[in-house]
This record gives C-alpha cells, structure tokens and sequence, in this order.
C-alpha cells in the first residue's frame, strides 16, 4: 500500500541527573563533592532509506521514543549517555511539527538526515559547583527533558518528469511504454488509484525517472477528489508533461482540458505553474479532426510551450517524445532541489535554539512570575532548601538580567516574587 500522509508522536529521552555526593575515605575527615554528570538522552534522527517508498511502516508505529541518559553516580563517574534512535523514511519526507506548523526536516536527498527530536542534555554533578567559597555544593543539576512533538509525515514523489492530466487520456500507457526497455515501474495503491513510477533511458544512454501522477480533474487544487493529495508529488519534478486527449475521444475538448489543469496547477502553487511543461497530444491514432491539433499547438504557442503529437497506444512518435524530454532536462540550469516554499528550522545535536535562553516576567495575581526555558534550566539546577544553592540562584538571575528587568516594571520592596512555586519577598 502507498501510504504519502501520516501523523506519530516523537519522545527523545531525558538526560540523566548529577550526583550530589562527597568523597568518603577512611582517614579522610573532609571529602569534597564528588558527583559524576548525568548522561546525555537519545535523540530521535530520520534518514533517508534508499529502499522505501512509502510511509506505510509509521501506520504500524505512531509512537517513536529513544532510552533516558544514566544517572552521575559518586567517585566522579558519569552516566552512560542513550543512543540515538534512527528512524528510516522514504527520500522526498517532509516533517512538520503539528504544534506551531513549522517543518522541521525536508529529506530530499538520497543522504539526507536530521536531528527530529533532540534528546535532553545530562545534569552536572556537584562537583562542577564548588570553589574556594562554597567548597561543598549540596546541590546538582537535573537532567534536561527530551524533546517531544507531535509530528505530520509528508512523502512528496521525487521525480525528474511528472506526467499530469485527466483521468484515461494515456499517461498510464505511456509510461509503460517508455519505461518497458528497463522494467522499473513500482505500483502502489493509493485508495482506488496507483501513483506510477517508472526509469527512462534515452538513446544516449542517460536516463531519468518519469512519474504518473493521477488524480487531477477540475477542482482538485479546492480538494475536489484526491486532488490534493497528488498535486504535491508533483511540486518537486523538474518538467511536466502534460498529457492531453487531442482525439476528444471522451467527447472532451483539448482546448478546455489544457486550460483546466493549468488553472488547477496554478491554483495549487505559483510556481507549479511556471515550470517547463511540454505539451503531448496523445491518440493521434485515432485522430479525425486535423484542426483540433492545430489549435492547441497555438494555444501552447502563446505559453511559450512545445507540443509533442503521439499514440501512446501504437507507440507512433514516443522515442522521439523521450529524446525531446531528455535534451530538454539537460539544458535546465543545474541547480539544487529547492527544499520547500517555507522555511526549513533544523535542529543541530549540539546548538541549542537561541529562543531557549529566553525569559519573560508577568504579573499574576499581584505577583511576580518569571517564566521561561532559561529559568526552567536554572530551577533544576537549584536546591532551594539549600542557602548556598539559593545564593547561586539569585547571581544566576542577575546575570541574565531578570533584576534589571524586575526593577524597569517597578517592583518594590516587599512585592513577591515567583520562579517556579518558590517565592520570596523582593529586596533592595
């Protein structure tokens, strides 16, 4: 079954904690801190997987989640960090996460991976908190939570040719056709319909892949039928072949067909519809009416565009038709695979996103509150019960600059203050 659109759930694992723990010896009266780092949390890594072609195994699998880092332990020994989980897509994936609607990846290459979910990074023993004032730190850091996000799948068809036009105009006879000399056609059902991929060489030798994209009929880009669906397999194709009944067998008309699906095109994507389309004037064979051809070809010659007359059915012109495509791949500029029109935000193993040092100060219910991913990282280092881990709070905060912050909204002695559920009376 081809499956191109799922949703799955991602869990990196948790870093580990730091130990807060002190050298015992016998003899030895004073020990210092001596509590290992947390290991660090598996992360959850797509890549590309030459051999797969179809979502269909996250159909099975909607939950992805990688192992938690060890904890430190004493004698300064640090816990053992979790592998990272790979997870193997189909090349031309697209992951996006359902939260804020940003992609995270565009997987288009054949070497392609990215960091999906970031595991979490291990908390410092208390070891790394002493000096020559505080000599004995009774505190440690927490391990920092694993990402975790609710992602959308998204498989686009990479092809160097899409085939696009109304249903029983010829594309499926085509392509086997041409593709019948190297027989590496795969079909997959899509509901009633299957989505064809097929390797083309030309005389020269060169070859190319060649995609039949079904589904297209007026309306398609409003998702009237599986229009939709299919339009996107064809975003990322460098020509198009627009395969048209010349015949009118079906009682259609070529004019009417050529520009209904170039208006679909056009709805669905600005860009879909300026990309090099070649005109195929299928079922000359049964042709009766010389003018019909004529005409599209003036039509297509307003656009700038080629027609290509041919039966796909008696195979009249189809070489010729694969030398034109050919030639034609080979004078587009070679230029990198365009990701996608959005932005793409990467997530790198080992740089954290600037808006994680973030915070922000808010009034509620009179009092204080201070928010924010970078003082969520400093409460799980803090030991509030402890003095000397408070002090280190408070030069946490004011280095970041949350005073000078609380001072420009006007805060006053007495007013309180809360970072976390611990609260404390502000004073100068």
């Amino acid at each position: 079954m081809f499956v191109d659109y799922t949703k799955i759930k991602v869990k990196a694992g948790d870093g580990g904690n730091g130990a807060m723990t002190f050298h015992r010896e016998k003899y030895v009266d004073s020990g210092g801190p001596d509590g290992g780092d947390g290991g660090r949390g598996g992360s959850i890594i797509f890549r590309v997987h030459p051999g797969m072609n179809t979502l269909i195994n996250f159909s099975y699998n909607k939950k992805i989640f990688a192992k938690n880092g060890e904890n430190g332990a004493k004698k300064n020994c640090a816990g053992k960090s979790a592998e990272d989980v790979y997870v193997d897509v189909p090349k031309g994936t697209v992951v996006r996460d359902l939260e804020n609607g940003k992609i995270i990846a565009d997987l288009n290459k054949d070497d392609s991976e990215a960091v999906i979910a970031k595991g979490g990074r291990g908390g410092k023993g208390n070891q790394h908190f002493a000096n020559s004032v505080r000599q004995a730190p009774r505190f440690s850091e927490q391990g920092e939570p694993g990402e975790e996000k609710e992602l959308e799948l998204e498989l686009k068809l990479i092809a160097d040719v899409g085939l696009v036009g109304f249903p029983n105009v010829g594309k499926s006879t085509l392509i086997s056709m041409v593709s019948s000399a190297k027989p590496k056609i795969a079909n997959y059902h899509f509901t009633t319909l299957e989505p064809s991929l097929g390797v083309v060489t030309a005389k020269d030798g060169s070859s190319f892949v060649m995609a039949d994209i079904p589904g297209i009929i007026e309306g398609a880009a409003e998702g009237v039928g599986l229009g939709i669906k299919f339009l996107r397999h064809i975003e990322r194709n460098k020509i198009l072949l627009h395969v048209i009944d010349v015949s009118g067998s079906e009682d259609r008309d070529p004019i009417d067909d050529y520009y209904t699906i170039n208006v679909e095109l056009r709805k669905f994507s600005e860009k879909l519809a300026e990309k090099k389309q070649i005109i195929v004037a299928n079922k000359i064979d049964v042709l009766d009416d010389e003018s019909k051809l004529e005409k599209l070809k003036q039509v297509a010659a307003k656009d700038g565009r080629e027609v290509v007359a041919i039966s796909a059915a008696t195979n009249v012109n189809v070489k010729e038709l694969v030398e034109i495509v050919s030639k034609a791949l080979k004078e587009l500029p070679n230029e990198e695979l365009e990701d996608t029109d959005e932005e793409v935000f990467t997530i790198s193993l080992d740089k954290r996103n600037k808006d994680e040092e973030d915070f922000r100060i808010e009034i509620i219910e009179c009092e204080y509150t201070v928010l924010g991913p970078a003082i969520d990282k400093l409460m799980r280092r803090v030991n509030v019960e402890d003095f000397e881990s408070r002090q280190y709070m408070q030069r946490s905060l004011k280095f970041m600059g949350v005073m000078d912050v609380l001072r420009k909204m006007g805060i006053e002695a007495g007013d309180t203050v809360d970072i976390k559920g611990f609260k404390f009376n502000w004073e100068e």
